[in-house]
């Protein structure tokens, strides 16, 4: 199994920040509590809908700097991680993900992001961890180390037509989003740890 290096996707693909998005939002009076803006997408819908989206990159820098720790990994995703290394097949974080938020305070994303992956111990049990600062550059990680799959949240960032061609694609959709594509769908981390055994 040593020729797999399987590829994964930081934030919103390991990192669940729903609930986190909510409570920030509600914290700095950006939106009432009665409204039901529960997941991450819903609380930015809702602030680009009243014309914030200033409001909305703040949240951003906030939720991923100063409210990191209060971030969940995703069901499973530390087993799906546990698996692969008892299966001797290689891991690795390729995130997208800037040095500093576009607004606001300049919190270091990059060394908060890898404080997160030390209290989660998931820097114990994967192989790599890079965090890019542009969408070509995490292209060329992807390319550069050898990724034969590759998970992410993002399927436009899946269809990027510099996408590497030998990496086969999937799309971590919990939501069960109609967006349609030709790649295959991972709906939970428990469905990828089936998918591991299969192989």
């Amino acid at each position: 199994m040593n020729d797999i290096l399987i590829g994964i996707d930081f934030d919103n693909t390991i990192v669940c920040y729903d609930s986190v998005f909510y409570e920030v939002a509600v914290e700095r009076k950006m939106i009432g509590c009665e409204l039901q803006c529960r997941s991450k997408e819903q609380v930015r819908d809702y602030l680009r809908g009243i014309g914030r989206e200033d409001q909305w990159t703040l949240l951003q820098g906030y939720v991923y700097g100063a409210c990191m720790s209060r971030a969940n990994p995703f069901p499973s995703v530390i087993d799906f991680f546990k698996l692969c290394r008892e299966k001797r097949i290689f891991t690795a974080i390729v995130s997208h993900k800037t040095l500093f938020p576009f607004n606001g305070p300049k919190y270091d994303l990059h060394r908060v992001a890898r404080q997160w992956l030390e209290d989660q111990q998931i820097d114990r049990i994967v192989a790599q961890i890079h965090f890019e600062p542009t969408r070509k550059d995490k292209l060329h990680r992807i390319s550069q180390i050898g990724c034969t799959h590759f998970i992410d949240d993002l399927p436009d960032f899946l269809a990027e037509t510099d996408f590497p061609k030998a990496a086969e694609r999937f799309h971590f959709d919990p939501n069960f989003s109609e967006f349609k594509h030709q790649f295959r769908r991972l709906h939970s981390w428990a469905e990828a740890i089936e998918w591991i055994i299969s192989l």
